[in-house]
């Protein structure tokens, strides 16, 4: 897996006063995101074995695990990292 998070022209693409309220607005996302988090750890459970006895991943699991993730990285880049003023889309893709 690779990872990379560009970092942004603070003075070109950042809102100077959005940090004080960026976490505020994420609290929908974190609601969705805990009930998707526990679906996704039932999810990882069913591919458990479903890899056990057929030693494939179900494509559909591991596209709903894979993204839950990116919403979630999505989400932390956004009202955390502080690296992106863009609202972050309620999607998994």
């Amino acid at each position: 897996m690779h990872l990379e998070i560009d970092y942004p022209d603070v003075e070109r693409d950042l809102n100077r006063w959005l940090p004080l309220v960026k976490w505020l607005l994420a609290i929908p996302h974190y609601i969705v995101l805990a009930v998707l988090f526990v679906v996704a750890i039932v999810a990882v459970a069913i591919a458990w074995f479903a890899i056990l006895f057929t030693g494939r991943y179900p494509r559909g699991l591991f596209d709903f695990v894979v993204g839950v993730g990116r919403w979630s990285l999505r989400v932390q880049a956004y009202a955390f990292l502080l690296v992106t003023d863009r609202y972050p889309p309620f999607t998994l893709s």
